[in-house]
């Protein structure tokens, strides 16, 4: 990308977008005012790992760039390479490192992920993905064109999509990826192929949205070509009975606290 090129509005209609904030202001976000948006997924995928110091990082399928920002909400000497298949999404990540100050850290790439390698072998040092939550088939797509392409990809998708991410990576590179509970057998097997490189020191974190019901998402943080046995942490409740966030998942949104993953 021509760093001097200058970012243009997608769309002429300013009501089609929302400004918006997250982590208490700390980071703002042109976003689409329908369809999908960045909340709390984006915010636990984030918060995943300690903020990285003097690294490479990559935000794969990075959306409006909201995971990738907040990523780096702490690092000055840290680059972001932001990897978007939408044009108009692509265009709203370089709006946003504009509003956030990181157009000279931060390189967008409009590429699909499942198009073919979009990054160079083993030259990332840490990986955040939310990869699509279903397969072709696999359920409804919905109408609103936005959620159906964030959510949905083609079939094995899911295992091509984590290949990629693995790839890119350095040996002891980290990722971090969050998806649906029910999809955790297909996370572990893209973690641990029969063949090429394989993640270890998983980290399996369920998230409940109240303390009295199932997990429904995963966030698993991985180290490339570790050993260390699979572990899984307490859950994350995120909801109390009066329907507030909780103390844990409220100082996650506020950006207070890292608690997954690695300290440093």
């Amino acid at each position: 990308m021509n760093r001097s090129q200058r970012p243009v509005m997608p769309a002429p209609d300013p009501s089609s977008y929302s400004s918006d904030t997250l982590l208490a202001g700390r980071i703002r976000l042109i976003q689409r005012a329908r369809g999908h948006r960045a909340g709390t997924d984006a915010v636990l995928l984030a918060t995943a790992l300690a903020p990285p110091r003097g690294e490479c990082i990559a935000d794969f399928g990075a959306g409006t760039g909201a995971v990738g920002l907040m990523a780096m909400r702490d690092a000055v000497d840290s680059r972001l390479v932001m990897i978007e298949r939408e044009r108009e999404l692509a265009d709203l990540c370089r709006l946003n490192t504009l509003a956030n100050g990181r157009a000279g850290d931060t390189l967008v790439v409009s590429a699909d992920i499942l198009g073919g390698p979009v990054l160079a072998h083993a030259v990332i040092d840490r990986v955040y993905t939310n990869p699509p939550f279903f397969e072709a088939r696999e359920t409804p797509v919905s109408p609103e064109p936005g959620r159906a392409s964030a959510h949905v990809t083609e079939a094995g998708g899911q295992a091509a999509w984590l290949a990629a991410a693995i790839r890119c990576l350095r040996p002891r590179g980290r990722l971090a990826l969050i998806q649906r509970a029910d999809r955790l057998d297909s996370c572990l097997a893209g973690l641990v192929p029969r063949k090429g490189a394989m993640m270890g020191a998983i980290v399996v974190t369920p998230i409940l949205p109240h303390a009295d019901a199932p997990a429904t998402r995963i966030l698993i943080t991985s180290i490339k070509g570790a050993r260390t046995p699979l572990k899984i942490n307490p859950p994350l409740v995120l909801h109390g009975a009066d329907g507030r966030f909780t103390a844990q998942a409220e100082a996650l949104h506020r950006g207070d606290a890292a608690v997954f993953g690695w300290a440093s």
